[in-house]
């Protein structure tokens, strides 16, 4: 999925203004301004629409989880220059301190069964022979998962 879609996502599921968004890049010591989240934020046919960069979107799932279960001791973690479906759904099950059973609560809210292995699938490495690939799908799935939970009244 398009990093651009699943931030769009996301703030609509928690309801975060682009002054909430700023602040959640702080915790990770970047900064952004509210004009760069704006275009991140439009649709692609808008005529300001700028394509978030993976770093960019990492470096945003980074400053969440710190935001939702507080700074560890150390350095910040460094943003992956290149994400997927699977690291995505990676930080957002770290950042909303969700275990196997949520998840497959959330897919199954979305009428979407899935077996507690099939879920492990995702999160393994991926030179592991078990590893699957996380489609667009299940990620658009899962978000839905997470609008229905915390955005009950916008289905």
């Amino acid at each position: 999925m398009l990093a651009n879609e699943v931030f769009r996502q996301l703030r609509f599921i928690f309801n975060w203004s682009e002054a909430d968004i700023v602040e959640i890049f702080k915790l990770v010591d970047a900064i952004e301004n509210e004009v760069t989240i704006q275009t991140w934020l439009h649709k692609p046919e808008h005529e300001s629409f700028i394509k978030m960069k993976d770093v960019e979107f990492a470096t945003f799932l980074n400053g969440f989880i710190i935001a939702q279960r507080g700074k560890r001791e150390g350095p910040s973690p460094k943003p992956e220059t290149l994400l997927n479906n699977n690291i995505i759904l990676r930080k957002l099950k770290i950042a909303l301190k969700l275990k196997d059973t949520d998840i497959l609560d959330l897919f199954h809210s979305v009428d979407l069964r899935l077996s507690k292995h099939e879920l492990s699938a995702f999160f393994r490495n991926p030179k592991q022979a078990q590893y699957r690939e996380c489609q667009d799908q299940f990620l658009r799935n899962f978000l839905f998962g997470l609008k229905k939970k915390y955005r009950p009244e916008s289905i």
